[in-house]
């Protein structure tokens, strides 16, 4: 299969396509049970027909995902989701008052399923989840669609996400007809999930939406670790580089072993950069936004830049930085390092 990347800022060079043209041919892919690739918020995402079983089960093949790990449904409006899900009269008023701040936006609600929605996209699971991107491009296709849209992110399963279209390029050329360039992502990272129950708000993955905001409406419980998935991405291994990753507390602490090629993912800016083969500082300014916008990116140029390890710094766990070190440790396969502490 070829992929094909189409062009959807108008400021592009003029022999590419327009962004109506990028339109239409997704839209007429997706018609066809084809899966594609499209720009959100958050990162990019791989989209097929959320209503249609077997252009679902092209999203897993292309991914390698497996079928126990449920995807997000993107809704067109907050119309949509009554057809969608149910939502449990005790908990109404309160995902009315967080759908009416975050939407549309990058929190994802997890709500009881209607039968509408395959089992395949919710792995059998009785809940199914749901947003509304605020991407614009997004929206002009799904709207013009006219139907839900399943869209985990297009990567290969378990690694870094996708933040411009040259990333899903990397991942994903050959396995889906079409990308839509949009350019780079605002957040960088994945959409906050959360469920209501009972009057409290469970966060099952943090995200741009953080634990502060949530919190103004009600009383917080951030689930922990899981025997058996009940949402999207919340498993504990996810979002890796190919390149073996270690979190640190504090680079200026650190001792590589003789003869290692190390990459460093920095916090703060070093002081020396001597023991490093290659630096990505997150945020100079060590803004929390703009952090999280270059996770992904700089992960990526990280891993393919021949090191033998890639050590990352501690972020902050207030506001976004919570969801930025989440992120880090499921990539590390495990909690942050501290045996570099400065004592």
């Amino acid at each position: 299969m070829k992929t094909e990347v189409v062009a959807a800022i108008a400021q592009r060079r003029i022999e590419q396509r327009s962004e109506t043209a990028a339109t239409d041919g997704a839209v007429e892919l997706l018609q066809k049970g084809e899966a594609v690739a499209l720009p959100t918020e958050t990162v990019y995402g791989l989209a097929a027909d959320a209503l249609n079983p077997i252009a679902v089960a092209k999203i897993f093949e292309a991914k390698g995902r497996p079928r126990f790990d449920p995807l997000i449904v993107h809704l067109q409006d907050r119309d949509w989701l009554g057809r969608v899900a149910a939502v449990r009269d005790k908990d109404r008023q309160l995902i009315g008052k967080l759908i009416n701040c975050f939407w549309p936006g990058p929190l994802t609600m997890v709500l009881p399923k209607r039968e509408i929605i395959p089992d395949i996209v919710t792995a059998g699971l009785e809940t199914v989840a749901v947003r509304v991107s605020s991407h614009p491009m997004f929206a002009q296709i799904i709207n013009a669609f006219g139907r839900p849209l399943a869209a985990p992110s297009a990567n290969r399963f378990g690694r870094v996400s996708p933040t411009s279209a040259q990333h899903v390029r990397d991942e994903l050329d050959g396995r889906i007809p079409l990308i839509v360039d949009a350019g780079p992502t605002a957040h960088g990272i994945e959409s906050t999930i959360a469920a209501v129950q009972d009057g409290k708000i469970h966060i099952l993955r943090r995200g741009p939406v953080t634990t502060e905001q949530l919190s103004k409406f009600g009383k917080i419980e951030i689930m922990g670790p899981i025997e058996r998935v009940s949402s999207p991405g919340q498993l504990p291994t996810h979002y890796a580089p190919r390149t073996p990753l270690r979190l640190i507390e504090d680079a200026g602490a650190f001792s590589p072993e003789e003869n290692q090629r190390i990459g460093l993912l920095a916090w703060n800016s070093p002081k020396s950069e001597k023991h490093f083969a290659m630096v990505r500082c997150l945020s100079e300014r060590q803004d929390f936004r703009e952090a999280a916008a270059n996770l992904f990116c700089y992960l990526r140029q990280l891993d393919q830049s021949g090191l033998d390890l890639i050590v990352a710094e501690r972020v902050p766990l207030r506001g976004l930085g919570a969801a930025i070190t989440d992120r880090l440790q499921r990539a590390a396969h495990g909690p942050l390092d501290t045996r570099d502490r400065l004592e």
